[in-house]
């Protein structure tokens, strides 16, 4: 007759009251619903099924609102009780409540999500690092070997176009494997303390010529911006490939707001949960009013080559870079988005607290040389010939190493103290690093310039340089590894 006969203290305690209540009435009073939110009336569950027609139900997932008003998961059976002719005389019910456990299920199930996508980020930005760094060496040769022979052309010559057109192909070629390092997290830093307004406010033409006129540009900057530790080149490329990826979600015109912000992330904010350590972080967000993005699209944007765009329209590294850049950097990378709703990619960078690093000193025009003597490790010849050659044009006396124990010995043997030594940062059984290091021992105060497009360790604070060292970037231009070096040596 629809009369609950027996309740126990936790079914009391999960619809509520002492006393015993009709079905009908705890149906319509707690608006039992599926686990898809779809409304189940009092006809419809386990216990109507079982007294009505006698069918037994067994943990069926069910969403409630309980008499404390809280939403929560049971598993509901009911098993119909039959008299000796059959009849039913009744119903045994059961909800077992599996709210936590689902929460736990559903943690652990993102927890590992997030385990499984960074172990194939990881995986594929070691490949991708490992192709982009012999590829730097290659492009090295080819630009090296394209600057030696134009020197050698007159400005008439028909041979000079073609060489200029393999160099600028050597640049464009260039460009890719610096997106496939920085996407690999083996890129070398050069971070120093800044501003993220003052990086905002150093790229803000560009962008508005890069939007063009159908797409707004706007900026919310906070004036008390804390600061970070970060390298200003590469912060510049993530704000750019930012602007562009919502400038092409954006074909019939619509707005881009960059904004900056302080923020402390708590515990409470999950931010644990999410793999970002709570506390004091500065924010950049660039949103758009684009098509926005589906949660499966969302899962796949910072995959190298994954893209939505139309066939020759774009790489698919843009958002690997921001990806890799942010994460080297030590900061943590966020998107909001639905479609039809536009995107907002937010970027978390530490807040920072020490003491401001010296400027890089401005840049030098032309080819400055020299009368020094330098000392050039380089395991690849087609690195170190050019290079040498190049070098020796400019004045300099080039001594060559081909690996880090020759130069060690040529070190030990030689009767004068080289000026600078030109090191690869990554070179088989003894890096530019351990090079350095001990160089530095026999000979305290030797300057130091690494030359690579790639470092070993992908990890943000091993992925700068030690103190008192330079870099240069490889692939580089006779002007850049001439300029680099002269700074050297006049710092």
């Amino acid at each position: 007759d629809g009369v609950i006969r027996f309740a126990n203290p936790a079914a009391r305690a999960l619809w509520g009251g002492t006393r015993f209540v009709g079905m009908d009435e705890v149906g319509a009073c707690r608006g039992w619903r599926v686990a898809t939110g779809e409304p189940v009336s009092a006809a419809e569950w386990a216990a109507a099924r079982a007294l009505r027609a006698g069918e037994t139900s067994l943990g069926e997932a069910v969403e409630i609102e309980g008499a404390d008003g809280v939403h929560r998961t049971i598993l509901d059976s009911a098993i119909p009780l039959r008299s000796l002719d059959g009849e039913i005389t009744g119903a045994i019910v059961v909800n077992l409540d599996i709210t936590e456990q689902r929460a736990g299920e559903d943690a652990l199930r993102r927890s590992e999500e997030r385990l499984r996508h960074t172990q194939k980020m990881e995986a594929v930005g070691q490949l991708a690092g490992g192709i982009a760094h012999d590829f730097n060496n290659l492009l090295t040769g080819i630009l090296s070997y394209s600057e030696l022979v134009l020197q050698e052309l007159r400005p008439d010559d028909p041979l000079r176009a073609d060489i200029e057109q393999i160099r600028r192909a050597g640049d464009r070629a260039a460009t890719l494997t610096r997106q496939l390092l920085a996407y690999s997290r083996r890129q070398v830093l050069q971070p120093r303390m800044l501003s993220l307004n003052a990086c905002v406010a150093d790229v803000e033409a560009m962008l508005r010529r890069l939007l063009g006129a159908d797409v707004s540009l706007e900026t919310e900057l906070d004036p008390g911006l804390w600061p970070v530790l970060a390298d200003p080149g590469q912060l510049e490329q993530v704000l750019i490939n930012l602007v562009a990826n919502a400038r092409d979600a954006m074909p019939g015109g619509g707005r881009v707001t960059v904004t900056t912000a302080n923020r402390h992330l708590t515990a409470s904010d999950g931010a644990d949960g999410g793999g970002v350590r709570p506390g004091p972080y500065v924010t950049l967000s660039v949103g758009d009013t684009g098509t926005g993005m589906d949660v499966p699209t969302q899962a796949r944007i910072f995959d190298p080559f994954f893209t939505t765009k139309a066939s020759g329209k774009g790489t698919g590294l843009g958002l690997s870079t921001v990806y890799g850049i942010v994460e080297q950097s030590g900061g943590h990378l966020a998107v909001e988005s639905a479609p039809g709703q536009g995107a907002t990619f937010t970027i978390f960078l530490p807040r920072h607290a020490g003491a401001a690093r010296a400027a890089t000193p401005s840049e030098r025009r032309g080819t400055p040389g020299g009368c020094e003597t330098l000392l050039l490790v380089e395991d690849e010849a087609v690195v170190r010939s050019p290079a040498r050659r190049l070098l020796e044009r400019h004045g300099y006396t080039v001594i060559e190493a081909r690996h880090g124990a020759d130069a060690l010995r040529i070190v030990e043997e030689s009767t004068f103290a080289f000026d600078l030594v030109i090191t690869d940062l990554v070179m088989p059984e003894m890096g530019g690093r351990e090079l350095a290091e001990r160089l530095q021992a026999r000979q305290p105060g030797v300057k130091v310039l690494f030359m690579s497009g790639y470092s070993e360790r992908p990890a943000a604070s091993d992925g700068g340089l030690p103190p008192g060292t330079g870099f240069v970037e490889k692939p580089f231009t006779i002007e850049q590894l001439t300029r680099r070096t002269r700074e050297m040596l006049d710092a």
